[in-house]
């Protein structure tokens, strides 16, 4: 199942599979952070609400959190849609998911690092 939800201004697309169970009912929770339209892309700044800037060539964090796992390197090529970097805030781990496909220009950002809401992440060519 898919949803939208909103939380202070700012929307998430997130996918939701609810596995029932004869002894006890799982919720498993897609927390892949991606932008919930193209129209919802707005520039850093402004109170989009996104991770991205209007061109896609700037990737700034979502949320307050701890860099988890970083998984590309300046001048990879990564597809839209590909896993860049995930963060954990809340006991919560986010994916941060390319919006297209692209070059990894530079990253901003290193595992174990924290991170402030809007800072920059990544930056595409």
């Amino acid at each position: 199942m898919k949803l939208q939800i909103t939380v202070n201004g700012r929307a998430y697309a997130v996918e939701v599979d609810v596995i029932e169970d004869d002894e006890d009912e799982q919720t498993q929770i897609d927390t892949t952070y991606h932008p919930a339209a193209p129209a919802a892309v707005g520039t850093h700044g402004h109170g989009s609400g996104a991770a991205w800037d209007a061109e896609g060539k700037v990737c700034h964090s979502p949320v307050m959190g701890l860099v988890i796992k970083v998984n590309v390197t300046p001048g990879q090529t990564v597809e839209a849609g590909e896993i860049l970097i995930v963060l954990e805030a809340m006991k919560m781990e986010t994916n941060i998911a390319a919006v297209h496909a692209g070059k990894v220009k530079c990253l901003h950002v290193a595992a174990g690092e924290s991170v402030k809401q809007d800072q920059i992440l990544a930056e595409f060519e």
